[in-house]
């Protein structure tokens, strides 16, 4: 590893607690509103990036970057009424633990970890790597900005909208 760069991954890490830790800002106080017409930004930037980013278009970093674009444009455009922001949530019923992962892959990292029992935050679904016979990932906002099976998840209320 040259000396250049060691910087540049701490700056690296550095900006992601940062974004962290705005995220679970974000998630913990209440939400201005939300827009009642989402738009699907996800097949813009994978029309607009090369082949070899497909397989980046759902990481849970990019969707958040996404939903804070948003928030941002919400707070700048306060002058008009907006609707309330619909909330999901989910129990985990994986026992003992449910793992998070940083995209909705059984193979890619696994970023956290939630107890059985514990009731979530659930920003929206996509499709995913099967589990047990269940295609379905739900990017969870508790922190974490991170995907979990929806396998193992019991919806509480409405099921999630898609990502």
């Amino acid at each position: 590893m040259s000396p250049l760069s060691r910087p540049s991954r701490i700056r690296r890490i550095g900006l992601c607690v940062a974004t962290g830790a705005l995220a679970a800002v974000t998630a913990a106080a209440p939400a201005l509103a939300a827009d009642p017409h989402p738009v699907d930004h996800r097949g813009e930037a994978a029309a607009s990036a090369p082949a070899s980013d497909a397989s980046d278009e759902l990481s849970a970093s990019a969707l958040q970057r996404e939903h804070e674009a948003r928030q941002e444009a919400q707070t700048q455009d306060q002058a008009k009424p907006q609707a309330p922001k619909r909330t999901y949530k989910g129990r985990v019923i994986a026992k003992p633990y449910l793992l998070l992962r940083d995209k909705p892959t059984r193979s890619s990292k696994v970023v956290g970890s939630v107890k059985y029992g514990t009731v979530v935050n659930i920003f929206c679904k996509t499709t995913g790597d099967n589990v047990d016979g269940n295609n379905r990932w739900y990017l969870l906002t508790d922190g974490t900005w991170a995907w979990g099976s929806a396998r193992y998840i019991e919806n509480i209320g409405a099921a999630p909208r898609f990502c």
